[in-house]
């Protein structure tokens, strides 16, 4: 089941351009942002087309904007994922929030789930219909009506041009077969000529951007799952309160111009500084502690020659003095 897939599964892979489609061909809405779902509302009503009539769609509010408001949301779907014993940990404090790579990773697994279940099978679920009932459906259908007319109006027109594109063709398929070149109708009524080669060089272009496009896309999967793994390691107990992880996390959730990047360089200046201050205070101390360490051994050597000369026999200092006398009358002499 796919509230068990761990975190290296390709559903965690799932593009953010995929999750929007998925989302907006599945519900009719016109999401351009996956954290736009932060609100809990769409993931409801996602479990909804998922077990049709599981979820109480008049609980849920697709006009929550405050967090009190969303957390009623997410209850919700609490409740459903109960009913149905999945065991998936919401992180609503998260969610909330709208952080971008929160909101995808939960809506990878949505998408995970939702096609485990039915396997992408819910065409017939009738979004606008069980939308009716929620607080605020009314500005999101409006919202999503343009969009679905747009898309109407692209696939008529689709299927419209094929036909009239062959009824101009046909009158000049004869003298574009002998020459080689191919005519298209232009916008202002006449014919533009292209030749084989032109076409061939603009389809081998075409080629080369898709498979760039392809290759960026896997370039920005590799670096998202990186910097996942770096934000699991930040939200570990051990280690979450050094300021090294709060700089780190700084970076990871800042946004464009946000100031916190520069509050993370003058936390990192500072620390450098502190740790040439605890430094050069430990050298001094070092020095300190072998200055005293001589002194202490220059007093000792003096104790032990005292102690020694004290010791000494009658005899030994007897001797001692005979030999400087000795000493002295000899240097008389």
């Amino acid at each position: 089941m796919a509230a068990h897939i761990g975190m290296m599964d390709g559903a965690y892979f799932v593009g953010r351009s995929e999750i929007l489609s998925w989302i907006n061909s599945t519900l009719h809405l016109s999401l351009s942002k996956v954290e736009e779902a932060c609100s809990g509302a769409v993931h409801c009503q996602l479990m909804d087309a998922a077990h049709p009539g599981l979820v109480p769609m008049h609980k849920v509010n697709f006009d929550a904007k405050n967090e009190y408001e969303m957390i009623q949301n997410y209850k919700v779907l609490q409740d459903v994922f109960t009913k149905l014993k999945i065991t998936k940990h919401i992180e609503v404090s998260k969610l909330v929030k709208g952080r971008p790579l929160d909101n995808l990773e939960f809506m990878q697994w949505m998408k995970r789930y939702c096609d485990s279940v039915n396997r992408g099978n819910i065409h017939n679920y009738n979004a606008l219909e069980r939308r009716e009932g929620c607080k605020g459906a009314k500005e999101v259908n409006k919202r999503s009506a343009p969009s679905q007319n747009a898309t109407k109006n692209a696939s008529t027109a689709s299927k419209h041009v094929p036909h009239n594109t062959r009824r101009n063709d046909v009158p000049h398929v004869s003298s574009t077969s002998l020459s080689g070149k191919i005519s298209r109708p232009s916008s202002s009524g006449g014919t533009s000529t292209y030749s084989e080669t032109e076409r061939t060089a603009h389809e081998q272009q075409i080629t080369e951007l898709k498979l760039s496009v392809d290759s960026l896309e896997k370039e920005r999967d590799f670096y998202f799952s990186k910097l996942r793994d770096i934000e699991m390691l930040c939200q570990c107990p051990e280690i979450e309160n050094l300021p090294v992880v709060e700089a780190v996390k700084r970076i990871l959730y800042a946004m464009d111009d946000d100031a916190s990047l520069v509050d993370t360089e003058a936390m990192i200046s500072e620390q450098h500084q502190q740790v040439e201050t605890l430094s050069c205070t430990s050298e001094e101390a070092e020095e300190r502690l072998r200055v005293d360490t001589q002194k202490r051994k220059n007093i000792v050597n003096i104790d032990v020659d005292l102690a020694a000369s004290n010791t000494l026999s009658p005899r030994q200092r007897i001797s001692d003095a005979s030999d400087v006398h000795c000493s002295g009358s000899l240097v008389t002499y």
